[in-house]
């Protein structure tokens, strides 16, 4: 699956490694600025962005600025995030070029979905990203749907992204620790004994292909096709 490249821009540095967590956790490559000049820099290394996270307020060079001088030379999606939600500073983001304006304190996840929402609108995020293929398995992301043999099985929300996150690692090895904290949340506080449970009951639903799935004694899982 293409790891799209996500752009964060924030003079707090608790604020970038939220943000970047939650993305990292959804498969994405994430760079990181802490302010307009060295967003800049970084978006024009970078050809590649699909999406740019722009804080408002920052030193050096502020969010309208920056959005001005990438808008200059490229359409890519832009988010603002601010502190301050008044009126006339959506109105100027929006006669800027924002796609979307988003208020702190908010949502990490809503972050993320409004984020994946206008990525789609962007056809950024198209069916040949969200369809995964791996030996006799197939996952569509977009579908909720998972076929072994050509046979559609059902699986719980997690026993899907628990699937799909070994899909997205294939042949890689996965201690217990990484796994909970990309398919669960960071908040989770549970132990690895949850992902043996959910691992031992995706491998009877994967039915044969359930050997797919490796065991690494003292480490973890490591999924491989055969």
């Amino acid at each position: 699956m293409l790891r799209l490249k996500i752009l964060v821009v924030d003079d707090e540095a608790r604020m970038r490694k939220l943000v970047k967590d939650f993305f990292v956790k959804k498969n994405y490559n994430v760079l990181e600025a802490s302010d307009g000049v060295e967003a800049l820099d970084i978006f024009f290394e970078n050809q590649d962005i699909a999406l740019v996270l722009l804080d408002v307020m920052m030193p050096r060079m502020d969010g309208w600025q920056a959005c001005r001088e990438i808008r200059q030379y490229s359409k890519v999606p832009i988010i603002m995030l601010t502190a301050r939600g008044e009126e006339q500073d959506e109105l100027l983001g929006f006669e800027l070029g924002v796609d979307e304006y988003i208020s702190k304190p908010f949502s990490p996840k809503i972050l993320v979905a409004r984020a994946e929402a206008l990525l789609k609108r962007s056809n950024m995020i198209t069916e040949e990203n969200a369809l995964l293929t791996a030996g006799s398995i197939e996952l569509d992301k977009t579908a909720h749907e998972v076929k072994v043999d050509g046979k559609r099985i059902e699986l719980s929300y997690k026993e899907f992204e628990l699937l799909a996150y070994f899909m997205e690692n294939s042949g890689i090895a996965l201690s217990r620790e990484v796994i909970l904290n990309n398919v669960w949340n960071f908040d989770y506080y549970g132990d690895a004994r949850t992902i043996d449970t959910h691992v031992k009951k995706l491998r009877n639903k994967l039915g044969e292909r359930g050997n797919y799935i490796k065991t690494i004694w003292g480490m973890g899982y490591k999924f491989e096709a055969e």
